[in-house]
């Protein structure tokens, strides 16, 4: 591992929290709030820690290998939470480190999972800050790095590794200039969903606070009622920002590019589109004796549709009371998740597609043993090499769920509420079923739990490899 490199790179990014940390503490001096102090400090802290690891490693640092990269990623996330946790302590208002830990490490992997029972006690700029860390996460921290500092072309290794999907499209010949067309989509979908809120009659903080955690797919807001008590109008623009946040950025700029023909006609978007389509369709219909009006039960499916596939676990309704249709097919989209290079989390429709081709050729395969079937994804055959990828991640994708749900077997709760808690939180949705459904909350789990569902959280937001390569001796070894 080229230590120095990683240390002055976890260095750099600490000094960006830092700066980072100045828009929450604006906002509690804009409103009078005391947790200005403890916001000042925190920053003070991440200044002292940044500087410390960026001097001790400054110089030049050789060639970046994609482990270095893991490694960074990995390291960068929790250090970041580490960190990002201080103001919550402080400030007293979530007054355990453990449980201010799980909050911004929630926050930062848009997972949404909270541990709180009463959000609306919060002080405006704390609230400020919950959403605006699935803003900094959803996108990836370091993919605004690469966009700031001057890089060498091998930090697409980088983008790699914190990206969702299993590949990484460059949208430039440069990863920097890749990294800031990124950032640019994002800004402007999250600018505009703010201004569609504000004509919906909706101030100017909650506007903000709800954009943010709409585009990190995060789900984090400012009132225990989720959004059930907004408007039927405000209720929509979340559900087309949540849907839209879940689409691969990489066709946003096609569609900049006048290259719809390639938007039409890739895959995984059809894919998508088709999913939504279903699952809204069939829930509507299974709903509609309990919400008697079409439009309603329309709104409501839609809606919780498109925060359970999207992972950003906003909620109208309290979803359990549904039919166990409903149920499972919800079930269903928190693994399915989002598509590739969104803000999404779960498996990534990519992933799904693919996996379902690979299914089809085994079993044609099967059939006629000698004929050759290639796999094509729009209209291109897709290598071996990515689709071992793809079977070898479904495979630690299921291995790292039943592992987190055997360590959460040693708690107290019954066998729905962890399960639910495991999935939920691995693939980055927040709200569950049983204890964990949209009117509960994971206060309950003992602080030893809470960290494994922290460790569940990062892996399903990193996609596994960046935090299992801690656990290799041989990551840690100097080239």
């Amino acid at each position: 591992m080229n230590q120095k490199f990683v240390i002055f790179t976890v260095g750099r990014v600490v000094l960006i929290e830092a700066a980072l940390l100045v828009l929450p503490l604006a906002v509690s001096l804009l409103y009078g709030e005391s947790c200005a102090l403890d916001f000042a400090l925190t920053i003070v802290v991440a200044l002292g820690v940044g500087s410390l690891l960026s001097l001790l490693c400054r110089g030049k640092h050789g060639d970046i290998s994609i482990k270095d990269s893991f490694m960074v990623v990995a390291l960068t996330w929790i250090v970041l939470s580490a960190i990002g946790a201080l103001p919550f302590v402080l400030s007293k208002e979530i007054p355990a480190y453990i449980d201010a830990f799980f909050e911004t490490v929630s926050g930062f992997t848009t997972t949404g999972a909270t541990i709180l029972t009463n959000v609306e006690a919060l002080s405006r700029g704390m609230l400020f800050w919950r959403s605006f860390t699935h803003w900094i996460g959803g996108m990836g921290i370091l993919v605004f790095v690469v966009m700031l500092l001057k890089t060498t072309d091998r930090s697409i290794n980088i983008l790699k590794a914190e990206m969702p999907g299993p590949t990484m499209d460059k949208l430039a010949p440069k990863s920097r200039d890749t990294a800031k067309i990124l950032y640019l989509l994002y800004i402007v979908l999250t600018v505009l969903e703010i201004v569609f809120l504000l004509f919906g009659g909706m101030s100017l903080f909650d506007s903000v606070v709800h954009a943010l955690s709409t585009a990190g797919t995060g789900g984090f807001g400012a009132y225990n009622a989720s959004a059930a008590d907004f408007s039927p109008y405000i209720q929509w623009v979340l559900t087309a920002f949540m849907f839209l946040f879940a689409v691969n950025f990489n066709l946003y700029y096609l569609l900049l590019l006048r290259r719809g023909r390639e938007v039409l006609h890739n895959t995984e978007l059809k894919v998508y589109l088709a999913i939504v389509f279903v699952a809204v369709a069939v829930i509507t219909i299974d709903i509609l004796p309990l919400y008697k009006t079409f439009s309603v039960s329309l709104r409501q499916a839609a809606f919780q549709v498109a925060s359970i596939m999207s992972t950003t676990g906003f909620i109208t309704a309290d979803f359990t009371v549904w039919s166990p249709l409903s149920k499972m097919v919800l079930l269903g989209l928190m693994f399915v998740g989002g598509c590739a290079g969104s803000t999404a989390g779960g498996l990534k429709m990519s992933r799904v597609t693919i996996l379902c081709k690979m299914i089809r050729r085994e079993l044609r395969h099967t059939l006629r043993p000698r004929m050759v079937d290639v796999i094509k994804v729009d209209g291109r055959p897709l290598s071996e090499q990515t689709a071992h990828s793809v079977a070898v991640y479904f495979a630690l994708y299921m291995m790292c769920i039943t592992g987190l749900l055997v360590a959460l077997s040693f708690s107290p709760f019954d066998l729905e509420t962890n399960l639910f808690a495991t999935i939920s939180c691995f693939n980055n949705v927040g709200p569950g079923f049983g204890m964990v459904g949209p009117l509960g909350n994971y206060s309950p789990y003992s602080p030893v739990i809470k960290l494994f569902l922290c460790a569940g959280m990062l892996l399903g937001r990193l996609e596994i490899y960046p935090m299992l390569l801690l656990f290799v001796p041989a990551a840690w070894r100097k080239k």
